[in-house]
């Protein structure tokens, strides 16, 4: 759970106001010590993860793209070893989208019965 920027600042204010230490600040607002240890060092929370892929290889999967471009993603996560939905993030992350033609790849078949 994030703790809201302004209750961040009003405990620190409420600290220094009344000359409090971290064990009485964090009694007084039941906030774990580490975690006014943490704000202290950075107040503003942590809006955004910057994570790196960790099993999915992005250049390879570019490769895979370009090679493949029909592939469905189940079939790229066969080869990959991994979820179908890592592939979806990993696609996501790579910035291709989902596919804007009317016919449908795979079967050949067109728009009309």
């Amino acid at each position: 759970m994030t703790y809201p920027l302004k209750f961040r600042q009003k405990v620190f204010a409420v600290k220094e106001k009344y000359g409090l230490t971290f064990e009485q600040t964090s009694e007084r607002f039941d906030v774990p010590i580490r975690t006014l240890f943490r704000w202290q060092k950075k107040l503003e929370p942590c809006l955004t993860r910057n994570k790196p892929a960790t099993k999915i290889d992005m250049e390879a999967l570019k490769k895979d793209v370009e090679r493949y471009p029909d592939d469905y993603q189940w079939e790229r996560a066969k080869r990959f070893n991994v979820s179908q939905r890592a592939i979806g993030y990993a696609l996501k992350r790579l910035g291709f989208s989902n596919k804007k033609n009317t016919q449908t790849s795979k079967s050949g078949r067109t728009g009309t019965v």
